[in-house]
């Protein structure tokens, strides 16, 4: 009897509409590129979902960072090329997406490598020195000799432009320009900005699709972020290699500051009273 009813609860739960909808699937096209040949990926998850996509060299440098969205069917695909001049070597192609807020993650590893032609004295390996300027897919453009994703809708800062409403919001044009004019424009702040964003987009679609589905914690990222957002204005003003770096360390400072020096001596003026 025990077992019966064991088995019935494994078989109900394996029909629930929760296990059901958790489908993700990440493919290429080939198994392996050249440098310069363009690499289109699909997959299946949920219908209208968004998917992130994030692609690392050999290296472990980001190349190409993408948010898009899965058609009625659930279906999704990105084309992107790969630098003519790009690293030889695996690269990792990570997709994710957050459904019924658990964040879920696909990774495939393709390789690069120039075509080998065999001649009957020698095999000569092909290569290229040419800088193509045009190498990113669509939605994506060329910064610094990195695919960086170009501003449109599913792209950009995703937690900003749910906690906003629109690209177009002043506040997150103003992250848009400070990264543009002040970080990618120095070697510090494009450093900064490849580290910032492995990390930022591995839980920042989660975040995002939270916000959507409620109003009460949107409000409440706003108000997380508007002090945040105020300070970076401060970084306005850097131009060079050396303001970068000391107006970015003082932004950070002012940042610990703000939410965590100030909460804690709250929390201690409290216990004093008590």
């Amino acid at each position: 009897m025990k077992f019966l009813i064991l088995l019935l609860l494994v078989v109900s739960l394996g029909l629930s509409p929760a296990f059901a909808q958790t489908e993700f699937t990440l493919s290429s096209s080939m198994e392996s590129y050249e440098p310069g040949e363009l690499v289109a990926i699909s997959g299946v998850t949920q219908s209208e979902q968004i998917v992130s996509i994030q692609v690392k060299d050999p290296t472990g440098k980001t190349l190409l960072v993408r948010s898009i969205t899965a058609d009625n069917s659930g279906n999704y695909s990105l084309e992107f090329k790969i630098p003519k001049t790009a690293t030889q070597g695996n690269y990792i192609i990570v997709a994710s997406v957050s459904i019924d807020m658990i964040p879920i993650i696909q990774t495939i590893t393709v390789p690069v490598q120039d075509k080998i032609i065999e001649t009957a004295s020698s095999s000569t390996e092909l290569g290229s020195t040419e800088v193509d300027d045009s190498v990113c897919g669509t939605g994506t453009i060329m910064k610094n000799g990195k695919c960086v994703v170009e501003e449109s809708e599913g792209g950009g800062c995703l937690i900003a432009t749910a906690t906003y409403g629109s690209e177009m919001a002043p506040q997150v044009q103003q992250l848009r320009e400070l990264r543009d004019n002040q970080l990618l424009n120095t070697e510090s702040g494009s450093a900064f900005m490849s580290t910032f964003n492995n990390v930022y987009y591995s839980f920042s679609p989660t975040i995002a699709d939270m916000e959507r589905e409620s109003p009460i914690f949107k409000e409440i990222v706003k108000v997380g972020l508007t002090p945040m957002i105020s300070s970076l204005s401060l970084m306005e003003s850097a131009n060079s290699e050396s303001e970068v770096i000391s107006l970015g360390l003082s932004v950070i400072a002012l940042n610990i500051g703000m939410y965590l020096g100030v909460p804690a001596v709250v929390v201690v003026g409290i216990r004093k009273k008590i």
